[in-house]
């Protein structure tokens, strides 16, 4: 029986609690694993409660001949107003094992759920929930599971079972299922600020970053990315140029921005008029200033070695850079190139690009043009 299993990329890592449905798991001596072993001072309840059983627990009598019986036994001990709480929670756990182990998940989660409103000042009552939900999660059933998860969360105090927070685990299978970024938002946050120590601190930054992206929170997607970026060696599954992305954000989003056109027609005619007069200054202030690139066609654009810190003047000294009188037939509506030759390089075809900005964080670039980078040798096809 498991509990969940391994959670995806954006819940982080495997459950801490073994694996198994933490219900079924004695944790002390204080709850024992079989009912023989309760303490004497239950031997008088259990006789009380042979004799006095109510009809009303047929429903959860299931099971072999022996498993209804010990059901029975342990329902009456429930109904017996005078049973301690740690009984109560032995008796608990003996009912839920026996409905794990016959497969009972939705009789396990209408018993749980019915205990814990049955005794609201149950210290337990968080550990109830959890498995209620996980009952729900293994019947397929998300949405309920997760009702049960917030539930835990947000209204009953936390609990530490086997080393292992009830909180912690119901928000990474929260974080695992749910779709609503605001949501997101709040289960990353507090994981952040609660368990610093249980989580990849990297992962949770970035992935929160990304939710603040998704409802358009610029300011603390960018805030959240740049403190991201000093775990810049944590892989991010699902994301492999993390590191990347978010540098490129940061730097653009701190950035002046000041060599973006409205017009792609200005901007290539900036350029033009600067190789003509072979001024390497001149062709310098049209070039991005944050994130560009000069690289051969087979790199990728996030590789490490294709931003650089570009300088034009040696590969200007000595020769004249010729461009083509038009954009490649290949560029679009929001990409285009401009074939240059003449370069003082062993590669001396050069395919200048540009892009429309993809910043909805400032209304006032996101969409205007820049000159991104530089493809070096012939287009490839």
């Amino acid at each position: 029986m498991t509990c969940g299993g391994r959670i995806d990329a954006s819940g982080g890592r495997k459950s801490a609690l073994g694996g198994s449905c933490p219900i079924a798991r004695p944790v002390s001596c204080t709850a024992p694993r079989r009912l023989g072993s309760f303490v004497t001072g239950l031997v008088f309840t259990l006789l009380l409660a042979l004799s006095s059983c109510s009809n009303s627990n047929s429903i959860w009598l299931v099971g072999s001949p022996e498993d209804k019986s010990e059901l029975r036994v342990l329902f009456g001990i429930l109904d017996s107003r005078s049973t301690p709480t740690v009984e109560r929670f032995a008796a608990t756990r003996e009912i839920s094992a026996i409905f794990l182990r016959i497969k009972e998940y939705g009789k396990l989660a209408s018993f749980l759920t019915d205990l814990a409103d049955r005794y609201p000042d149950d210290p337990n009552d968080a550990w109830y929930l959890f498995t209620a939900a996980w009952c729900y999660d293994s019947e397929a059933a998300a949405p309920i599971a997760s009702l049960y998860y917030e539930r835990v969360v947000n209204n009953y105090p936390d609990l530490e079972i086997e080393g292992t927070s009830i909180h912690y685990e119901s928000l990474m299978r929260l974080i695992r299922t749910e779709k609503s970024p605001e949501k997101r938002i709040g289960y990353f946050s507090t994981l952040i600020s609660r368990f610093q120590d249980r989580v990849d601190m990297g992962q949770m930054f970035f992935l929160l970053g990304k939710e603040y992206e998704r409802v358009g929170d610029w300011a603390k997607a960018v805030e959240t990315y740049a403190r991201f970026l000093p775990y810049f060696s944590t892989q991010i599954p699902g994301y492999p140029d993390a590191f990347t992305y978010a540098r490129n954000i940061v730097d653009f989003y701190n950035s002046p921005k000041d060599w973006a056109y409205e017009d792609l027609d200005a901007l290539v005619r900036g350029i033009e008029v600067a190789l003509d007069s072979g001024s390497s200054m001149q062709l310098r202030k049209y070039r991005a200033k944050v994130n560009f690139f000069a690289m051969s066609w087979h790199q990728d654009e996030n590789d490490v070695n294709s931003q650089v810190l570009f300088d034009f003047a040696p590969l200007m000294v000595g020769s004249r850079v010729n461009y083509a009188n038009a954009l490649d037939p290949s560029s679009s509506t929001r990409e285009a190139y401009l074939k240059t030759w003449g370069w003082s390089d062993r590669v001396t075809t050069w395919y200048l690009y540009f892009r429309k900005i993809n910043f909805p964080a400032d209304p006032d670039i996101h969409g205007r043009w820049e000159w991104a980078g530089i493809y070096f040798g012939e287009k490839m096809q």
